[in-house]
């Protein structure tokens, strides 16, 4: 039997403390942003989780240096010697992560040329990346689609244009970010994801020379400058991580402190789960705390005891409800009382997790239909896209296959809250976004083994 097997022993509460690092989905963008500039960066607070290894491995193949910096989460990139990669070397990380699409921009600009092989990332949706290659061009690059993957060139150099998503996507909104900042001229980006962790990229753009203005209506203005240099940077904490934790403590009925989690950026999570009838305790980084560690601060979820409440909810781009919030959130609202309903907006096939908890002795019908204030994209298309958990259910043991990242940890949580002994098959996948989760696990008290 493969030790990508996970058993699980669920049925008792989670209690305890655990820390959040840097966001996984700002770390390996500010890493890639690293190649911009002409002298080495630092970024501190990065998690130990696979995305960041596969981004470390990219920098390398382009000849970035990277290495690990005297703090423990510390890594320095000096893009001092940027160089090509072959198609080969790279083609070993296709299929591995997305982030090879954010390296055209960066590259173009160091060496007037790029080669990205095809994409991976979880499959939760088709994600295309047909506004990427549309903005490139709209900058002046020349795109040859080749089987093995796309070669770019800019014999004339990139150029500030004016661009307007159709959507406000965060992966292209990054990817124009990390194209305009050194393109000559003006670039005006509309309809753009303003996430927290696009604005903390914005910051590190800016610590290292970019001149980048974010007006009303989601409207950003870059105006390129012909030279960057390396930024000190400590990313924003993993909201999602810390969102994964709270639902861990709601389904298992127990208390989690998460430390390095911060308010600001959690705040329309907090109000749903105070909604559902969960607590929650923002605690200041200033003040000692009898049993604590050091003077960090954070949040500590708890269930109250007594019931929860069923909500209806919309996943929605920023500030809305984030769609990685929504499948471990599901797992506590199997136990919530009622009719609760997930409509989600952001990934058309994100609600497939849901036929494994259904195993569990969850009821979870999935609609086509849109279950929520306003239509959205997907209505009338064959996405089932919208969820009614009927509950509380009673969850029992059972074996389960990981389809994705976040979908993963959700089925993690799951078997934590049922009753016996889950085998959770594929939770290597976890550590792509979730750093030393059985470290955590064992912090928490969970019972849980290789097998």
């Amino acid at each position: 039997m493969t030790d990508d097997v996970l058993a699980v022993h669920g049925g008792a509460p989670l209690h305890g403390q655990i820390r959040v690092r840097g966001a996984k989905n700002l770390v390996s963008k500010a890493m890639v942003a690293a190649l911009l500039g002409e002298t080495p960066s630092r970024l501190f607070d990065v998690p130990a989780i696979r995305d960041v290894e596969v981004v470390r491995g990219l920098l390398g193949l382009h000849g970035v240096k990277v290495s690990d910096g005297a703090d423990d989460g510390e890594l320095v990139m000096d893009p001092t010697n940027v160089e090509s990669a072959s198609s080969d070397e790279i083609n070993v990380h296709a299929g591995s992560s997305r982030i090879p699409i954010l390296f055209c921009g960066p590259l173009l600009h160091r060496l007037g040329h790029a080669f990205i092989p095809d994409l991976g990332g979880c499959h939760i949706g088709p994600r295309p990346i047909d506004f990427h290659i549309q903005a490139l061009r709209q900058f002046g690059a020349i795109v040859d689609k080749t089987p093995e993957g796309m070669h770019l060139t800019a014999p004339n150099g990139l150029h500030g244009t004016k661009l307007e998503l159709p959507y406000p996507s965060v992966g292209a909104t990054e990817q124009v970010l990390l194209t305009a900042v050194r393109a000559e001229g003006v670039t005006e980006l509309r309809n753009a994801a303003i996430e927290p962790e696009i604005i903390d990229l914005i910051c590190v753009l800016q610590k290292m020379g970019a001149i980048i203005t974010v007006h009303t209506d989601r409207v950003i203005e870059i105006l390129g400058v012909p030279k960057l240099h390396g930024y000190h940077h400590k990313p924003i904490p993993d909201r999602i991580e810390a969102a994964s934790w709270a639902a861990a403590a709601l389904a298992t009925r127990g208390e989690i402190e998460v430390l390095g989690a911060q308010q600001a950026d959690m705040m329309t999570f907090l109000n749903v789960f105070r909604s559902i009838g969960g607590q929650f305790e923002v605690t200041d980084a200033r003040v000692p705390r009898p049993g604590v560690t050091g003077v960090e601060g954070g949040i500590k979820f708890w269930h109250p005891g007594g019931e929860l409440q069923a909500v209806a909810l919309e996943t929605d781009v920023h500030p809305g409800f984030m769609t990685d919030w929504q499948q471990p959130l599901v797992v506590a609202l199997t136990q919530a009382r009622g009719l609760s309903i997930m409509h989600e907006t952001v990934y058309e096939q994100r609600l497939g997790y849901t036929e494994a908890l259904n195993s569990m002795g969850a009821t979870i019908q999935v609609y086509r239909d849109c279950l929520g204030g306003t239509p959205c994209r997907f209505g009338r298309r064959n996405f089932k896209h919208s969820a009614v958990i009927a509950g509380p259910s009673k969850l029992h043991a059972a074996d389960l296959v990981i389809p994705d990242l976040r979908a993963g940890f959700s089925h993690l949580i799951a078997a934590l809250a049922a009753e016996g002994t889950s085998r959770v098959y594929g939770v290597d996948l976890i550590n792509r976004g979730y750093e030393d989760f059985e470290g955590k696990l064992a912090a928490l008290g969970a019972h849980v083994e290789r097998l």
